[in-house]
């Protein structure tokens, strides 16, 4: 198992990144010709999607996901946590992590991702902006 961090520096509450060349080069960086690759956030208010990586898609997603997740709503999170020692302030960000998940896989084939033509892997952060790691795992030989 071949396992490398990518970390991101986001600048936005809410943003999109298109991170499918770093997990591209440290497949290659593996030297593993067939097996299985997982990107994986290890944030609540982060997500990993799989999508066409247009601008004007990025913006319907985030509309979409604003819809689901308004941030006007009365929300449970948005309280004092004692084990944190402040309020909760980002209850729209967990709720649109879920949506989007927290990982994907995708085949490697003779040390390449097998995917399709449009398809990214995107980073996405809901509650920034915040130090961020991804953790990419190949698996294989």
């Amino acid at each position: 198992m071949f396992v490398k961090t990518i970390h991101i520096l986001t600048k936005q509450y809410v943003q999109m990144d298109v991170i499918t060349e770093q997990v591209e080069q440290i497949v290659a960086e593996s030297g593993v010709r067939d097996g299985m690759v997982t990107v994986m956030t290890k944030h609540t208010t982060t997500g990993i999607t799989v999508n066409e990586a247009l601008e004007c898609l990025e913006s319907d997603i985030q509309i979409a996901l604003s819809l689901f997740a308004p941030e006007d709503r009365p929300y449970s999170h948005a309280r004092m946590l004692k084990d944190y020692g402040s309020t909760a302030g980002n209850p729209t960000g967990h709720l649109k992590a879920l949506l989007t998940g927290n990982h994907c896989h995708f085949l490697i084939q003779d040390g390449k991702i097998v995917k399709g033509g449009a398809q990214d892997v995107y980073f996405c952060e809901f509650d920034g902006p915040a130090s961020r790691n991804i953790l990419v795992i190949v698996e294989g030989q």
